[in-house]
């Protein structure tokens, strides 16, 4: 166990620490949500004003071809393909996640004639799931979704009746990792297709799709991307299908020539044939900013320090809270789990509630989870310490323990 000596030194040393200052972080907040929302960027509020007030306020309509609105679904692509083991024209920034995964699961399937299984584990985020039964249901023809309830069960139920393998690499509840690339290769193994959501991945950790030869993905904008609330999504389809397969949604900015309007549809090249509507420039504008921010600093040094903060967390909460009923539920290896680490507890509403009116802010993952996410490029090893000292404390003097605190919100 680390000394306040040992862990002020971490933070004189941490090789992330500069980055702290590119943040507008509220004083007096200890921000452990950046899973579920990433911090603002100093620089985002400027770019979207002179979006706003010279290219939208000035430059009106122009801008499309001025300051390249047109480009910036392809060109914010390019960027995020840096952080997850794309190559250029692989990923194409649009819609959301679950818009994205409807177009891909509905493009995968007729790529694998005669199967119909989509596999997936019951612990999927929720709306990988609800997408997932919808297309089977649009497809019809005896297509399903089917789930394994433990991850371990994964490999052993992708068979000759599986057309998609659909996975979170990182899961979002307790924070498991997929070994991606030997699902992958299994998937391949019996000819069915992978398709990863990398919502909890994508600036968090290292992710190779090129090198696991993963077929598609999606990724949302406003976790560790720090793009903001409902920040576009993207999607990444391996240039190898990408004239292969086409999307569901064929709408004028996925059409091969969008200002010929043509009245018949012709799908585009490559990975803009998965556009369909207007870019939302704004939202768009704000993202990059994020995804710059980000390509400035080591991925391999975020893991780095990620483990470490989530090791300290999880081993200080061990120490000093072990007699108030909390179960760690993420994986305890840091190879094998996210950013983020969990506890249960009866009542871990309440508990995270009194947490947040104290200024640390996690959130709460039902039916019993307190979540806890690390964002490195901002957070630091004090944090993790005066934290868990709240913690312990609200522990201790039942504080969590208030009417206040057992009303549950609309978002949790």
């Amino acid at each position: 166990m680390l000394s306040p000596s040992e862990i002020a030194a971490l933070d004189r040393d941490d090789e992330l620490a500069g980055f702290r200052d590119r943040f507008a972080l509220p004083e007096g907040v200890i921000y452990l949500d950046g899973n579920s929302l990433g911090a603002l960027p100093k620089a985002t509020a400027a770019r979207v004003a002179a979006i706003v007030e010279t290219e939208w306020g000035t430059d009106l309509i122009r801008s499309w071809n001025k300051h390249a609105w047109v480009e910036m679904p392809r060109r914010i692509g390019d960027k995020i393909a840096r952080l997850i083991g794309a190559a250029p024209g692989e990923v194409a920034v649009a819609d959301s996640t679950s818009v994205n995964l409807f177009k891909l699961l509905a493009a995968a399937l007729p790529h694998r004639p005669g199967r119909r299984v989509i596999l997936s584990e019951r612990d999927n985020f929720p709306t990988d799931l609800y997408i997932a039964q919808g297309v089977a249901a649009l497809f019809g023809g005896g297509v399903e979704l089917r789930t394994v309830v433990l991850p371990d069960e994964i490999e052993a139920a992708i068979d000759g009746d599986t057309a998609v393998v659909m996975l979170t690499h990182v899961n979002y509840r307790n924070g498991r990792v997929h070994d991606m690339a030997r699902i992958t290769a299994r998937a391949h193994e019996v000819g069915a297709m992978m398709l990863w959501d990398l919502a909890h991945s994508a600036g968090a950790l290292p992710v190779d799709l090129g090198g696991c030869d993963a077929d598609l993905a999606i990724g949302c904008g406003y976790k560790y991307l720090n793009g903001g609330p409902g920040a576009p999504a993207f999607l990444y389809v391996a240039k190898r299908l990408q004239d292969r397969i086409a999307s569901p949604i064929t709408g004028w900015f996925g059409h091969a020539a969008p200002f010929a309007f043509d009245p018949g549809y012709r799908p585009a090249d490559g990975i803009a044939r998965f556009l369909a509507g207007t870019p939302p420039v704004l939202s768009l504008g704000a993202l990059e900013v994020g995804i710059d921010l980000m390509l400035e600093a080591d991925i391999v040094a975020i893991r780095r320090k990620s483990q470490r903060l989530c090791t300290l967390f999880q081993d200080l909460v061990e120490r000093d809270c072990a007699r108030h009923g909390l179960t760690l539920v993420s994986p305890r290896d840091a190879d094998r789990r996210g950013s983020q680490v969990c506890f249960a507890h009866p009542d871990g509403y309440a508990i995270m509630q009194a947490l947040i009116a104290r200024g640390v802010i996690g959130d709460f993952r039902a039916p019993d989870i307190l979540r806890f996410g690390f964002a490195p490029l901002y957070l630091r090893y004090a944090d993790i310490a005066e934290a868990v000292a709240i913690l312990r404390d609200i522990l201790e003097t039942r504080a969590w323990d208030r009417p206040e605190y057992h009303i549950r919100a609309a978002v949790t």
